[in-house]
């Protein structure tokens, strides 16, 4: 996690000045996101929670996403991590959110959803959801590291935006 400790920095900072609030959604990282904002210093200031959602029961009871998404789009979809996004604002004290669910391998691969897929979403309370699809390489590791610096520079952009907004 040490590989994050300088954006985590620039977050804080920048979180400090578009006054957001932060959460996040985890599947394929497992808490990473959240471990790697949370290097910081005083990032309880604008770092409320982190959601581990491993299992679609857990994605269900903590984020409120529906069996139904699950089970036609699947827990690795734009769908699902639209809903992680949305219901992680809606259960947190937090003004901005980023959600991830992926297939980080060695195995888990489906057709169309190779190991590497990866879903990221960002969300603004009272607006509407960004949601990219990835393609990440490497092991199991890469593939996680991957999504968390994209995830964490998904933020840094969407609050820099807020703040030349203001």
């Amino acid at each position: 996690m040490e590989l994050f400790v300088e954006l985590s920095e620039q977050l804080g900072e920048i979180a400090l000045k578009s006054e957001d609030v932060i959460a996040s959604a985890e599947s394929c990282t497992a808490g990473g996101i959240a471990c790697a904002i949370t290097q910081t210093a005083g990032s309880s200031q604008w770092f409320d929670r982190g959601f581990v959602t491993y299992s679609n029961q857990s994605k269900e009871d903590l984020l409120g996403v529906r069996h139904e998404t699950l089970q036609k789009f699947g827990a690795v979809s734009k769908e699902t991590a639209e809903e992680m996004v949305c219901g992680a604002l809606a259960r947190s004290q937090a003004t901005i959110a980023v959600a991830v669910t992926g297939i980080a391998g060695p195995g888990g691969a489906v057709p169309g959803k190779p190991v590497g897929t990866v879903f990221m979403a960002w969300c603004r309370k009272g607006q509407l959801p960004v949601v990219e699809r990835h393609q990440f390489s490497g092991d199991r590791n890469a593939v996680r590291e991957s999504t968390i610096e994209a995830a964490l520079l998904g933020l840094k952009k969407l609050m820099l935006n807020t703040i030349g907004s203001k």
